[in-house]
């Protein structure tokens, strides 16, 4: 907290700070489309410690300069022992609600976007991390398709500490039809 305390005193030291020298170095990428393209709805699969998610959310409302609309979806307290560290649903509120207009989503990726999807309209930016369960993430892919627009910007965590890449709206679309050809069969 000390350190996005010091970003945000710092202002254009603080952007560089956080595109070309942050811990961990796979998150620059992030940050850097961030302020390339000024998302104001976001949604992210996997939230993990929050140190992502916070820095994302100060970064993107400085240069939205206006409220951001985000969802963030997690298992929260459902982690399973194997599954990486996380926070509980009561510290992500504390810590994320100051940021914007927040909203948070206990349970699977799966389930949670199952119940959810025709009430949270279209993003901007869709954030899937590594730390998703691939089981749940392959059946979301149906609904995250619903969820996008021909400007949105869908990226994926390659692995655990893995880059970030763009996935092509042509492969989302081959992953959302998977998906549903596996629930038909």
């Amino acid at each position: 907290m000390g350190v996005m305390t010091s970003m945000a005193k710092l202002g254009w030291l603080g952007t560089v700070w956080l595109t070309r020298l942050s811990r961990p170095a796979t998150d620059r990428a992030v940050y850097r489309h961030v302020l390339r393209h000024t998302p104001r709805r976001i949604l992210e699969l996997g939230l993990g410690t929050l140190v992502r998610t916070e820095r994302l959310l100060r970064l993107a409302t400085r240069s939205a300069q206006g409220e951001i609309r985000y969802v963030g979806l997690d298992r929260f307290e459902g982690r399973d022992p194997s599954d990486p560290p996380g926070v509980s649903l009561k510290q992500a509120h504390r810590m994320l609600h100051p940021l914007g207009r927040v909203q948070l989503v206990p349970g699977n990726v799966d389930s949670s976007l199952a119940r959810l999807c025709n009430q949270l309209g279209q993003f901007d930016l869709v954030l899937v991390s590594a730390d998703n369960d691939e089981r749940y993430l392959e059946r979301s892919w149906f609904f995250i398709q619903r969820l996008v627009s021909a400007e949105t910007t869908v990226l994926v965590e390659t692995g655990a500490s893995g880059p970030w890449q763009v996935l092509p709206r042509a492969t989302l679309e081959k992953r959302a039809a998977s998906a549903v050809l596996k629930r038909a069969s």
